[in-house]
């Protein structure tokens, strides 16, 4: 058996755990072992062999095999859909721990959290057997609670309780499609390699029926895990309570663990229950676009707002999915990185002004250019992104996302009923790619908002008792982000956020081979 540099990514966190519990210094040690895997993430995309598209550096061994159940392989491989997500999650875990602060309470629990975290999201993105896909994910929900429990903001006991409910409940639903997924199959074929899974519901399709049931148990179980409306009322009060590391984290890497999973295993095995459910899909995306962009207009707290935009940027990446053409779902896979940088550039940038000033609420923020020039012109980067301007990452992706949509049989049928006689009618794709392009206009609307409440308006002031009657005094202070240790991570972000916006074809290389291998993908004109 050869030994696959994928391992590396798995062991690198994990002996960083072990050194960090034998007594190493936690942070140095994280730093470390995070930098290596964003060195190794890099090197992967370098070397793999994207015009093929298939899955490299597989690694492929036995691990368990009782009688009367399906074998339990331990099976790695990565190929142009996952391995963007592989580079992401190195990214945002290097940012989120350098941006974590040394001297935190229970720092080596802490930074172990965060670690468990990353290797989980890079086992799951890697992971070409269902039971490995299922535990690594469940393995970096574990410290996402308690992170949140235990270093949270105010209301981080009922945030933790929240977030725990409602992903622990998503993850049963998808644990129930998964096994109805695998038991649909006659004894002999039942396995849980992904892989020999596909290649033989290709050849002998699941019932119809079957297949709807199964892919709405996965569509409800992923939708819950990323905050598809109407399961999205954790994700905004759970990110606000969240220590900045863990927002970046969760919001930036494994929320797109749903999406991944409906493009690796709901849609290419479920294709009738993929067809039959559109509808459905469509009009809980049309949710994600105005339900929760109206709501992020109305928030007066700045991680809220951050939290219902990214709930409502989920919208984006199920439309380029629900498209299921080569452009769409190469442009989902495209925007899950971009979002994934701005997510976390947001979150953290979040985290530091109000470390900074102790604030978070728009009414006792503003004039914070003046005293944080460095920290206005990040933060202003990071809304750019997530506003989809042309030049950094977001922009490529929903670009795609829109063709995508406007080329796709998109529909949601309705039927008008006049003098006893019902007419069937069908709303056109080319109205969700108008509500995406609309839904960019509310996204300029509440970042550029955030920006000039924060950083441009009228600075705040309070009234001390000990003061003269009437005279105002100035808000505290605020420092800037100085040292390079401090703003290197988040410069680190916009640069590779730059990088894909201004040469998108870096990555769409890699990912449309294998997006246009795909079962039941069209191929592209």
């Amino acid at each position: 058996m050869n030994v696959s540099p994928l391992l590396f990514l798995l062991l690198v966190p994990l002996f960083a755990i072990v050194f960090i519990l034998a007594g190493a210094p936690a942070r140095p040690t994280a730093v470390v072992a995070t930098l290596i895997n964003l060195a190794l993430a890099i090197g992967l995309l370098f070397y793999y062999p994207a015009a093929q598209g298939i899955y490299a550096w597989e690694l492929n061994c036995a691990w368990v095999n009782l009688q009367g159940l399906p074998p339990i392989r331990f099976h790695l491989g990565v190929d142009g859909i996952s391995l963007p997500l592989i580079f992401l999650t190195g990214i945002v875990t290097f940012a989120a721990v350098a941006i974590s602060p040394g001297n935190i309470r229970r720092s080596s629990e802490y930074y172990c959290y965060l670690l468990l975290m990353s290797l989980g999201a890079m086992g799951a993105f890697m992971s070409l057997d269902l039971f490995f896909f299922f535990i690594f994910h469940e393995f970096a929900l574990i410290p996402t609670f308690l992170l949140i429990g235990i270093w949270g903001a105010q209301n981080r006991q009922f945030a933790s309780f929240q977030v725990t409910i409602y992903l622990m409940a998503g993850s049963l639903i998808l644990l129930a499609g998964l096994i109805a997924l695998v038991m649909a199959l006659p004894v002999p074929a039942r396995t849980f390699d992904i892989v020999a899974l596909q290649h033989y519901i290709d050849q002998n399709p699941i019932a119809p029926h079957s297949q709807d049931i199964i892919f709405f148990l996965l569509l409800i179980g992923f939708g819950i895990l990323v905050g598809l409306f109407p399961f999205h009322s954790w994700a905004p009060p759970g990110y606000a309570s969240a220590p900045p590391a863990t927002a970046m984290l969760h919001a930036g890497i494994l929320k797109k663990f749903a999406i991944y999973g409906m493009i690796r295993i709901a849609i290419p095995m479920l294709h009738d229950g993929f067809v039959d459910c559109l509808p459905i899909i469509l009009t809980l995306l049309t949710g994600n676009f105005l339900y929760a962009g109206f709501v992020t207009l109305a928030q007066k707290e700045l991680p809220t707002m951050i939290g219902f935009s990214s709930v409502m940027h989920m919208g984006y990446l199920f439309l380029g999915v629900a498209c299921w053409n080569v452009i769409g779902v190469s442009g989902a896979v495209v925007l899950m990185v971009g979002h994934g940088l701005s997510a976390a550039l947001l979150f953290g940038l979040s985290g530091e002004i109000t470390h900074r000033s102790g604030e978070n609420r728009f009414a006792e923020l503003g004039g914070l250019a003046k005293r944080a020039p460095l920290l206005a012109v990040l933060f202003s980067f990071a809304s750019m992104a997530a506003m989809g301007v042309p030049g950094l990452a977001n922009f490529a992706g929903e670009l795609m996302v829109f063709f995508g949509s406007l080329t796709a049989k998109l529909w949601i049928p309705i039927g008008v009923t006049h003098h006893g006689v019902t007419d069937e009618y069908q709303i056109p794709g080319a109205l969700f790619t108008l509500l995406a392009i609309y839904g960019t206009v509310l996204t300029a609307i509440f970042q550029l908002r955030a920006i000039k409440h924060v950083f441009y308006g009228p600075m705040p002031v309070r009234y001390e008792p000990s003061a003269a009657a009437g005279e105002a005094i100035a808000a505290p202070g605020m420092t800037d982000v100085a040292s390079l240790t401090e703003h290197a991570p988040y410069v680190l972000l916009i640069v590779a956020s730059l990088v894909i916006g201004f040469l998108p074809f870096l990555l769409i290389g890699i990912v449309e081979p294998s997006v246009s291998l795909l079962p039941f993908m069209p191929s592209p004109r």
